[in-house]
């Protein structure tokens, strides 16, 4: 039977099945193990995980290990005994002696259709690469990087303009519903196990940083418009205009027989008279630019040092002209 659960996560995303399982009459939370503290801002004092911050509030131990493969740490879980351990996020690889502690296994709640897209970043690789659906499964860890055995899945479609923001929303309350059906299959026994295949139908969803923002105009507009989206809100997309970081927070592919959300001449964009990141057409409202394949019209934009504004309000204190190149 199941009852005694140790939490392990970090981020904002592991909120909502901590949450799910603290409201739960029937599983009882005894630990929260989760990252250790790191400073903040300009005075550089500490700031609790968001896993942290909700067990503080329901009066749950915490543990932050440095690493939780150091031997200190199997012992207290040793102590607690838990039935099941529950990982979601928690950003450390969890050792073999931990992994067979529980009677009921490690489960982990992954941002993604398994065997998709296993890595530290699913959600936005999935936006990013233009996918149609997304998801959320439960599986039974084992050594391997996300390739334990698959228990539940629920798919989440893709709305037309999905963000890295509104999709990790929805995959996080998903997630939650998700791990109590798991659990509640693992304790009546009727939980069916599936093995992954060896490999991955898509790249392993690696860890982005800032430096993956950047801007390559040789890439086609569809491809830059999944990557603005993709990372919004973390790190965000930027080019450099007039020696200065842009970031570039919204935009539209401009269809060959329309001008979405622009008024300006599409006639004067041609990709064989423009190089990729030419402004190619500019009105007061309206700034469209030349990509490797197509036509992106930029719609909302961050001067450095200033707040994000429409492109309208842009154009208004930069004046920007065809030619321009970013």
């Amino acid at each position: 039977m199941i009852k005694k659960v140790v939490f392990m996560g970090t981020p904002d995303f592991a909120v909502g099945t901590l949450k799910a399982l603290i409201d739960s009459e029937k599983y009882q939370v005894q630990a929260v193990f989760t990252q250790p503290d790191k400073p903040k801002g300009r005075s550089g004092a500490l700031q609790m995980t968001p896993v942290k911050s909700v067990a503080v509030s329901a009066d749950i131990p915490v543990y932050q290990p440095v690493k939780i493969r150091e031997p200190e740490w199997l012992e207290v879980l040793r102590t607690l005994q838990p039935d099941v351990i529950v990982v979601v996020a928690f950003g450390q690889i969890i050792p073999k002696a931990i992994l067979e502690l529980p009677p009921y296994g490690c489960i982990n709640v992954h941002a993604s259709l398994l065997p998709k897209y296993r890595g530290a970043a699913p959600i936005q690789w999935a936006v990013i690469n233009g996918e149609k659906e997304s998801g959320v499964t439960t599986m039974r860890m084992d050594e391997g990087l996300d390739t334990g055995d698959m228990i539940l899945k629920e798919i989440v479609p893709l709305a037309p303009e999905e963000t890295g923001s509104s999709l990790f929303d929805k995959l996080s309350q998903v997630g939650a519903r998700l791990l109590i059906r798991t659990l509640d299959q693992l304790d009546e026994g009727t939980a069916q196990f599936e093995k992954q295949p060896a490999i991955s139908p898509t790249a392993y969803a690696s860890m982005l940083t800032k430096k993956d923002g950047r801007i390559d105009f040789t890439r086609s507009a569809r491809e830059i418009e999944c990557l603005i989206r993709g990372l919004d809100p973390w790190p965000g997309t930027w080019t450099i205009f007039r020696g200065k970081h842009l970031k570039i927070w919204k935009a539209a592919v401009v269809e060959p027989d329309g001008q979405k959300d622009s008024d300006a001449d599409i006639d004067a964009c041609d990709v064989s008279e423009n190089a990729p990141g030419t402004v190619c057409a500019v009105t007061k409202n309206a700034l469209l630019v030349q990509t490797g394949s197509g036509v992106l019209s930029i719609l909302e934009v961050q001067p450095e040092g200033k707040k994000r504004m429409s492109i309208d309000a842009f154009l208004r204190g930069y004046p920007v002209q065809e030619g321009d190149v970013f």
